[in-house]
């Protein structure tokens, strides 16, 4: 079991930035895929960044070159660094971790944070 706890989130103005933190209650940089949702109401959930187990980081092109995805190797944090925010980002960030599939890779994401709340302002 791996029980994360976002931190981070507030109210911004259009071109602001906020780090959203994410602490996980164990070691997460090893063997551990990680990533940040956000969701808006009435909409689907939509991945906005991920970090495999090999490190590796993708972004959905919305955010790519304004948002970057970090840990803190051994030490059980996630971060999503967002800059030049823009009012279509405000949404519920949640971050989530997973063991990937040994056979696929698949990164099935079952554990969850409860979210924290970004508001941009135009």
């Amino acid at each position: 079991q791996v029980q994360l706890v976002e931190s981070g989130g507030g109210s911004v103005q259009s071109g602001g930035s906020l780090r959203l933190s994410c602490a996980a209650s164990k070691r997460t940089s090893s063997g551990y895929c990680l990533a940040w949702f956000r969701q808006v109401p009435g909409k689907e959930r939509e991945g906005v960044a991920t970090i495999d187990v090999d490190g590796s980081t993708t972004y959905v092109d919305s955010v790519k070159g304004r948002f970057t995805i970090s840990q803190d190797n051994g030490q059980n944090n996630l971060y999503l660094q967002m800059k030049s925010l823009k009012p279509e980002d405000t949404a519920m960030y949640s971050c989530a971790a997973a063991r990937p599939n040994p056979y696929t890779g698949v990164c099935d994401y079952n554990y969850w944070g409860q979210g924290t709340q970004v508001t941009v302002s135009s």
